[in-house]
């Protein structure tokens, strides 16, 4: 079969207009950059069905050139017929003289090859011809014999009009510095020029595999499952590209098939909301079974595979069908933080928030199939409805690798379509040590908040969105003695709590019901609180303060029915805003609010440029309680610790470097030995920083030890040294219960 042969026809998707153009019948790989008939034949095909916004060849895998490429080849499209339908006049009234009859044919055949097959193969090729034809003809009118008669000059004029009209062309635009180079059948310009979007068959989502033209790669780096990772800079963007290669883009044509007839069979399971429970066993499960479908397609199919290939196609499968497809590769990327998909999702590529590159857009697009899939799959593991009644859903998603929050809107509330937003969340939990090597805060605030956390203070870690406030409320909990009851409420579960178990935490999560979706079939979180407070002494952990909750926390807080710590986290960029928050918006009443010991503040902070945003503490401020309208105007707001960006640095105040702190105070009135004593509460935090510190040295070569496990084993250890410090000193001597420890850590890293 000729390529003229393969089939055609236009497909209609919200906003677009797609020429899909069927190559399966052919062996070669269809592409415009790197076959001229290819192009030829395509821009036949736009000379007939006129305007489309994408082109896509259907073969093994889907190639598809999106709106920008499109459109370069539709302009040269329109000009052609426009030439063409002008061929007449262009013969008559321009070439044909009597004076020079003879030199008509040549001239003819010039133009008409140039317009009919040069300008759709190769149309560099053919304007280098025309500007070669310009100067020859030019050169004969100025030779000495000066053979210039009215039809040449009318030809030199027609060829100087053909010239112009390309040049007015944007795909000219984009090689006019690199037209000296090119050279007839070369194909290089084009690759540079088009980057087609590879898809898979068994894919619903779209790839530009090929880096840009004139990308500077900043940096590149693979993932554990061989997902090559480029992050691009492109002159004159503000934003880099985040550019994903997975594996499943370099298999063999073989495999290609076997995993898209095997998706086909799948597809057809409709999955239940029982399968996803528990959403490691059923991975496991799908992962047997369609490793067993595998294995009967390719004996079926003669297609020899090693147990190996078994594996990683069967995990690609379930990434696929059970999964979220590539979504779930990019969260497998520990330097995600977000990721955004707008509406219409067939328009728009995926954005995400890099830890080192901020906002970047990728070189991924979903189909509306996509998205209307991973819906589904968010209503069966929410148990949340998504529909016109109630377009939002906020739920957690539980991946290999990693784990995330989730928020999906729909019609009518985004009126194109379905849109997500993806925050990634860390599948071990956060760390102090963790949050002062990339400097959130340092080590003797970490010192501070962790004597805060052990002295049972009502903590509100406040923050705008997407500054650390939740993270940094993990992190707290593994401050946490192992010998605290801990019971956390949530209405999307974002804290890690099997892990937390399986450090042996003694912790109990409840799950409430969302403040926007309203969940008939949960709890309100206001019931939540008041059911954790039945449930015995116990740390509370609220994982946000939202709404009505607010007021039954504060009379739990008020009549002193919780003796451990409280922390929870709060929409706030200050102390005051925390207050206005919780008393204007919520309703707890300003004598309540007093119930507040520690207001964290957690923001991002830009840098000058405004394009690198670093996550920091900025604020750590004491509520005092001896004011009664205004806790602003009556100095309530005590700050302990402030955010220098100068030295970018959390710096103690005077107000607790000489011990003006109450709630400090008031910790310490309840140890005998420091009642009264603030340089002995004073060494103590000191002792915790010191200890923090040595955990970041010992760490430098093995930064395993800044998570969970070693920190909380390094905890349980300073309060037991503590402990036996106390007993056989009669007090608790900071240096030597730094020399024990210290003396315990060497005796751990040679053993361990």
């Amino acid at each position: 079969m000729t390529v003229s042969e393969n089939p055609y026809r236009i497909r209609e998707e919200p906003g677009q207009r797609i020429l899909e153009i069927d190559y399966s019948k052919t062996i070669r790989s269809p592409s415009i950059e790197n076959n001229e008939t290819v192009m030829a034949d395509t821009i036949n095909k736009l000379i007939k069905v006129g305007h489309v916004t994408q082109i896509e060849f259907k073969q093994q895998e889907d190639i598809l050139y999106p709106a920008d490429q499109t459109q370069l080849l539709t302009e040269l499209a329109t000009m052609i017929q426009d030439l063409v339908d002008n061929a007449k006049v262009l013969a008559e009234a321009y070439v044909k003289t009597i004076e020079d009859n003879e030199d008509y044919p040549g001239r003819l055949e010039f133009l008409k090859s140039t317009v009919n097959y040069g300008l759709k193969e190769d149309p560099v090729a053919s304007y280098l011809r025309i500007l070669a034809r310009i100067d020859r003809e030019q050169k004969i009118i100025e030779s000495p014999r000066r053979e210039s008669t009215k039809s040449r000059q009318v030809f030199i004029t027609t060829l100087a009009s053909l010239k112009e009209r390309f040049e007015k062309l944007n795909i000219f635009k984009l090689v006019q510095s690199q037209l000296s180079k090119h050279r007839p059948g070369s194909r290089e310009l084009y690759q540079n020029i088009f980057n087609p979007i590879i898809k898979p068959n068994f894919l619903y989502a779209k790839l530009v595999t090929k880096l840009p033209t004139g990308a500077r790669e900043l940096e590149g780096y693979t993932l554990k499952d061989g997902t090559k990772i480029s992050i691009l800079d492109l002159p004159g963007k503000v934003r880099p590209i985040y550019h994903v290669v997975p594996p499943e883009l370099n298999l063999s044509e073989a495999k290609y098939m076997l995993l898209g007839e095997a998706k086909r069979i799948v597809s057809e399971h409709k999955p239940q909301r029982s399968e996803f429970i528990d959403p490691q066993k059923t991975r496991e499960l799908f992962l047997s079974v369609e490793k067993d479908l595998l294995k009967d397609l390719s004996t079926t199919k003669k297609i020899e595979l090693t147990p190996t290939d078994y594996d990683s196609l069967a995990k690609i499968l379930v990434r696929y069908t059970l999964g979220f497809g590539l979504i779930e590769v990019i969260l497998a990327d520990e330097n995600i933080q977000d990721i955004s998909i707008n509406a219409p999702s067939n328009l728009n590529e995926i954005s995400i928030v890099h830890q080192k590159y901020g906002e970047c857009r990728t070189n991924i697009t979903l189909t509306g199939k996509e998205t209307e899939a991973m819906a589904t799959k968010l209503r069966l593991i929410s148990g949340r409805p998504l529909d016109e009644a109630n377009p939002v859903l906020d739920t957690n998603l539980e991946l290999p690798g990693s784990t995330a929050r989730v928020a999906a809107i729909q019609p009518p509330l985004s009126p194109s379509g379905i849109a997500f937003s993806f925050r990634r969340h860390r599948e071990k939990p956060w760390t102090y040590p963790l949050f002062i090597k990339n400097k959130m805060i340092n080590s003797l605030g970490a010192a501070l908040m962790s004597f805060l956390i052990d002295g049972g203070r009502t903590i509100l870690i406040a923050g705008t969105r997407s500054s650390g406030k939740t993270s940094f409320l993990s992190s707290s909990i593994v401050e946490l003695m192992r010998s605290t009851r801990v019971i956390t409420v949530e209405d999307t579960l974002e804290l890690p709590i099997s892990t937390y178990q399986k450090l042996k935490y003694d912790i109990q999560s409840m799950k409430v019901q969302a403040v926007i979706t309203q969940s008939a079939s949960e709890l309100t979180a206001s019931d939540g609180i008041r059911a954790a407070l039945r449930m015995g002494d116990s740390a509370l952990i609220v994982g946000e303060v939202r709404s009505k909750e607010a007021t039954a926390l504060y009379e739990a807080m008020r009549v002193g029915a919780l003796a451990n710590v409280v922390m929870g986290t709060i929409h706030g960029d200050s102390p005051y805003s925390v207050y206005d928050r919780v008393v204007n918006d919520l309703g707890v009443p300003k004598t309540s609010f007093k119930a507040t010991d520690i207001i964290v503040v957690a923001n991002p902070v830009k840098s000058s440029s405004g394009l690198e945003r670093k996550k920091r503490i900025v604020q750590i401020s004491e509520v005092r309680k001896e004011w009664t309208d205004d806790p602003l105007i009556e100095h309530a707001f005590i700050d302990l610790m402030l955010y220098n960006p100068e030295t970018d640095e959390l710096e103690p105040t005077d107000a607790f470097m000489q011990g003006e702190s109450v709630v400090l105070k008031s910790i310490a009135s309840k140890i005998p030995e420091w009642a009264g004593d603030w340089d002995a509460v004073w060494n103590n935090i000191q002792l915790r920083a010191k200890i923090k510190n040595k955990i970041i040295e010992i760490a430098k070569d093995n930064p395993e030890r800044l998570e969970a496990e070693f920190t909380i084993h390094c905890n349980d250890n300073f309060h037991k040294i503590s402990q036996a410090v106390f007993e056989r000193e009669g007090k608790t001597d900071p240096d030597k219960i730094y020399s024990e420890w210290e003396a315990w850590l060497e005796s751990e890293l040679k053993n361990g």
